[in-house]
């Protein structure tokens, strides 16, 4: 958890760009979003011989409205389908509901099937549709049921 420099994450970013629908560096400089999510975002990461393998990203800091926000959920390819993407959302939601949030949010691509068929396996459910993204949330059970 939060051991990769801007640069690792970078360069994971860079490595998994094809991975995104629409690409990521279609929608952000990696780099400028790298710094961002090491300067703030809480990361939960995969390792292999030095390699970051797998990150999924949140904003943890919303602590008027708990909300925690998924801002990205990268696995590289030669690791898809190990699993990788579910452990670390796992203990990102499980980190969430230590900080007493009751909810974790996410965007996707609505036409990112693979992606809404993961996060609803992990018990997000569908909110607005904004095309060309789909807003998704998992409701949290913190002992605080307002909503």
């Amino acid at each position: 958890m939060n051991k990769a420099s801007a640069a690792e994450i970078a360069e994971h970013l860079a490595r998994c760009d094809a991975n995104f629908v629409p690409l990521l560096s279609g929608r952000v400089e990696i780099n400028s979003y790298a710094q961002k999510i090491a300067s703030f975002a809480t990361r939960f990461e995969a390792w292999s011989d030095g390699t970051l393998v797998g990150l999924v990203a949140a904003y943890c800091n919303d602590h008027e409205k708990r909300i925690a926000y998924i801002t990205s959920i990268s696995v590289l390819k030669e690791w898809a389908g190990k699993g990788i993407a579910t452990c670390l959302m796992s203990r990102c939601i499980e980190y969430a509901q230590t900080l007493g949030m009751r909810q974790v949010s996410l965007e996707v691509a609505q036409e990112n099937a693979p992606a809404i068929s993961l996060y609803e396996k992990n018990g997000f459910v569908r909110g607005r549709e904004n095309a060309p993204l789909a807003s998704m949330h998992l409701y949290l059970k913190n002992g605080d049921e307002h909503g």
